[in-house]
């Protein structure tokens, strides 16, 4: 065998044993030749708020701590029943506390006093009908509630919008790169990089009304949803020749 003949043969050994990965072919980013411009922008959408989260309980006082907890059981399940009435699913209830604390009695240089016991418990509820989310609410009073707070206001799927806003930031960079180059007498010649610093969800500045029997016994409880705006910022960088 000639040595010509084996040097092949020994390549040919060489090349089998390298893995398959590494004879790809690496791609190489191309040098940016000519000027980088790094700019920020942001994408805003607005919608009507389609979610309404309230938290609901009862609040119960007793001598003892099993009164107090017995009573506060029997209000919250008839909160509950009203819950389910209204048509609330299971999965839009969730217990938020529960709650058992001493109360005392406190005067000047002396002991404080035991009388009695509070107990509370409370749910977070989650309305997907907020026009109608008011009158459960009364409803709920009615059946014995006593605390509610809220609400927050949200989108129940924004992904769709929070798109709709990705793809205004990006009209929004380019615009503004585009401003630059021109006034610097250049143009864009391609995109280098763009990072989201994350969707920001500015919530709405809602007006709840909660029914009062004292002023009138027609007065109902109102949410006004408003409108929220859905913002994703952008940074782009670009480079111009």
């Amino acid at each position: 065998m000639s040595k010509t003949m084996l040097a092949l043969m020994i390549g040919a050994a060489t090349l089998a044993a390298v893995p398959a990965a590494a004879q790809e072919t690496v791609a190489v980013a191309r040098p940016i030749a000519g000027t980088r411009l790094d700019v920020s922008a942001t994408g805003s959408v607005s919608r009507v708020p389609d979610l309404a989260i309230i938290s609901a309980g009862v609040m119960t006082k007793a001598a003892t701590a099993s009164r107090a907890i017995a009573d506060n059981a029997a209000r919250m399940e008839r909160v509950r029943a009203a819950l389910k009435r209204a048509g609330i699913a299971d999965r839009d209830i969730q217990t938020s506390s529960i709650n058992l604390n001493p109360d005392y009695r406190y005067e000047n240089n002396q002991s404080p006093v035991l009388t009695g016991y509070q107990a509370s418990n409370n749910v977070s509820i989650r309305f997907r009908d907020i026009r109608n989310a008011g009158q459960i609410l009364d409803a709920l009073v009615a059946e014995g509630a006593n605390q509610i707070n809220g609400p927050s206001l949200t989108i129940d799927k924004p992904e769709a919008a929070y798109d709709e806003a990705r793809t205004k930031a990006l009209a929004v960079g380019r615009a503004r790169a585009d401003l630059y180059a021109r006034s610097l007498g250049m143009r864009v010649t391609r995109l280098l990089s763009v990072s989201e610093s994350g969707g920001f969800n500015r919530p709405p500045m809602p007006m709840v009304m909660m029914a009062q029997a004292e002023r009138s016994s027609d007065a109902k409880t109102g949410i006004d949803p408003g409108s929220q705006d859905l913002e994703v910022s952008l940074a782009m960088s670009f480079e111009l020749q």
